[in-house]
């Protein structure tokens, strides 16, 4: 689902009392001294942040692989899918809240939404891979790529995020979950609108471009960990930065999941 974690608001009500504002550097009075050795090593560093984001990846594999085994092919188009993974995919999403609006709480939630996101993610691949043999190796192998270029692309400069590249990702993001909220609302009364999940041509070019507007969020994510660390953010925001990133990486999957699957039909 789009990233709604990885804000200035969310960032703001984070730091709370902890930091002077957004960044914006604290000044020393007259015969003040300046921050410890200690306190420096308490603020949010870039490469902490992604150091967590590697932590909370492996356990999203670790907890995916257990996933992966609790799906069985019980006969020929008859797949066992345990009933609780559903319950599994709620607390991702209860744990995923509350971590978006406790972001101090991040160093422990984090951790566990991981874990409970990778259950769920190992059961879906393995229904997916049951379906179409290699579709799950390619699809992880093409969001790590896609990962890497969009990290390149900014740790360059060849992507610049101003303003008015935030306002277009957030607002074409903003158009995804307004299909997805539309999609849901009426299965719930029985219509099936979903034509964009359909193998046609329109369905394959409207999954496409949700996948294309997920990569864009990992730009505005690498953007959020730069700010934040340039104002000095406490040291637990590497544990929220790295957790907005896995928000958005597990829904980069998920759609070029279902990209791949529409092309093999």
């Amino acid at each position: 689902m789009p990233n709604p974690v990885l804000s200035d608001k969310s960032f703001e009500r984070a730091i709370g009392d902890d930091a002077p504002g957004w960044a914006a550097p604290a000044t020393l009075t007259a015969g003040e001294a300046p921050p410890s050795t200690a306190r420096v090593s308490r603020v949010m560093t870039a490469n902490g942040t992604f150091a967590r984001a590697f932590v909370l990846f492996v356990l999203v594999l670790a907890a995916g692989a257990f996933g992966w085994s609790q799906v069985e092919a019980a006969g020929p188009n008859e797949i066992t899918f345990p009933g609780w993974s559903w319950a599994v995919l709620i607390g991702a999403f209860i744990v995923a809240l509350i971590c978006a609006f406790l972001p101090k709480a991040s160093p422990f939630l984090a951790p566990i939404y991981a874990v409970l996101e990778g259950v769920f993610l190992g059961v879906i691949s393995k229904v997916f891979e049951l379906n179409w043999d290699g579709i799950v190796l390619q699809a992880i192998l093409a969001t790590v790529a896609v990962f890497f270029v969009t990290l390149a692309l900014y740790v360059f400069g060849v992507v610049k995020v101003t303003n008015r590249f935030i306002a277009v990702v957030v607002g074409a993001t903003l158009g995804v979950l307004l299909l997805y909220a539309v999609t849901w609302i009426a299965a719930i009364f029985g219509a099936d609108i979903a034509f964009w999940n359909e193998p046609t041509a329109l369905g394959i070019v409207i999954s496409a471009v949700i996948a294309v507007i997920a990569a864009l969020n990992l730009f505005l994510d690498y953007e959020f960990i730069r700010r934040a660390s340039i104002a000095g953010a406490p040291k637990y925001m590497e544990w929220y930065g790295a957790f907005g990133l896995m928000v958005t990486l597990v829904w980069l999957y998920l759609e070029i999941l279902r990209l791949f699957a529409l092309t093999r039909e």
